[in-house]
């Protein structure tokens, strides 16, 4: 496992509650509401209601209808609105209730809150972070179940973030909030309730039972730019992030391949050294993401890894990603990228 004390920036030595990753979430945002009052936090059915999943339950009640509030079924309003709060000292943390539901908002976050900081040389800044639920896995069909942090990496001015534990979820939102850069923050949606390894036939692990479920109750922070090693190994380096996390580390222990498993954590600015080191270690290397291939932000991983460590690839890079097709409801377990696939890709590297 990796150890936190090496990238987690802690206030003090403090006490640890067992955490889902919604509590987590909920968590950070609390304690920046409390610390920083030009914190706010909006978006739709976000206040009254907790948003769709909860994520904000109570904040209302607790900080009052001025920091914690709802807004109109208008994404570029949401967004727009909080380039504008940014630029003039707030720290809005807004929500877009399904990362599927952004596109209305496309032109506010790429043409405004990305490229703010550069337009005006450095008089205004976007300190504002953009949660997203993203992802499969609840049975959510097409339009509630896509992963398009490709779109958002490929976009000069925003930092791109997505956790795959509670401990993470709330040091990485913590310092997404202070940060002065924008930043992208997808949330794993099959993640908030439990870690998933990619049986969909088998009962759910409850973040109860997982190690990184324990969540210093006080304030920390998890760097943006800081992959995390989950499980070390020796014979092939596994990119991957996200809900794919746990389906890669099942899959290296079904197959019995000694691989080292990197959850990048940060896509962007993305933690290049650490994949370099590991892959001129290993040799081999393994791209897992849910997100559809061609395109996807495993090519430039797997560019990346060529660049930098050409000359120490035993095999071809492998990717295992989802399919180039809409997120099927009827097939949702043939399109995610579960432990037989990840597993048949480690053993064609081995066999090189």
């Amino acid at each position: 496992m990796n150890d936190h004390n090496n990238s987690i920036h802690l206030e003090s030595a403090m006490s640890t509650t067992t955490m889902t990753m919604i509590q987590a979430l909920r968590s950070a945002m609390d304690i920046m509401l409390e610390r920083d009052d030009n914190v706010v936090i909006y978006g739709q059915d976000v206040g009254y209601f907790g948003g769709v999943f909860r994520c904000t339950e109570g904040l209302q009640n607790k900080y009052g209808k001025s920091r914690v509030f709802d807004a109109p079924i208008s994404e570029s309003g949401i967004v727009g609105t909080a380039v504008g709060m940014g630029a003039y000292g707030l720290r809005p943390v807004v929500e877009i209730q399904f990362a599927d539901y952004f596109y209305p908002a496309s032109d506010q976050i790429v043409s405004e809150m990305a490229r703010l900081r550069y337009r005006s040389a450095g008089q205004f800044i976007s300190p504002l972070t953009l949660r997203m639920p993203c992802g499969g896995g609840i049975y959510g069909g097409q339009t509630h179940s896509q992963s398009p942090e490709a779109m958002f990496t490929q976009v000069c001015g925003l930092r791109t973030v997505m956790p795959s534990n509670p401990y993470d979820a709330k040091g990485l939102l913590i310092a997404s909030i202070e940060c002065d850069d924008p930043v992208i923050f997808l949330e794993p949606k099959r993640l908030y309730n439990g870690p998933f390894d990619g049986h969909h036939d088998r009962p759910v692990t409850p973040w109860s039972k997982h190690p990184q479920s324990a969540v210093p109750d006080g304030y920390y922070q998890v760097p943006l730019d800081k992959a995390a090693i989950v499980r070390p190994g020796n014979d092939v380096t596994v990119l991957t992030y996200g809900t794919t996390v746990y389906v890669s580390q099942v899959a290296a222990e079904e197959t019995g391949v000694d691989a080292e498993v990197i959850d990048l954590r940060s896509l962007w600015p993305l933690d290049l050294e650490t994949i370099v080191e590991s892959v001129k270690k290993t040799g081999r290397c393994v791209v897992v993401h849910e997100a559809t291939r061609t395109c996807g932000f495993g090519a430039e991983l797997v560019s990346l890894v060529q660049e930098h460590c050409f000359h120490h690839l035993e095999a071809p890079i492998e990717r295992v990603t989802g399919w180039d097709t809409p997120y099927p409801h009827a097939q949702e377990w043939a399109y995610f990228p579960g432990p037989s696939r990840v597993g048949a890709a480690l053993k064609r590297v081995m066999e090189v």
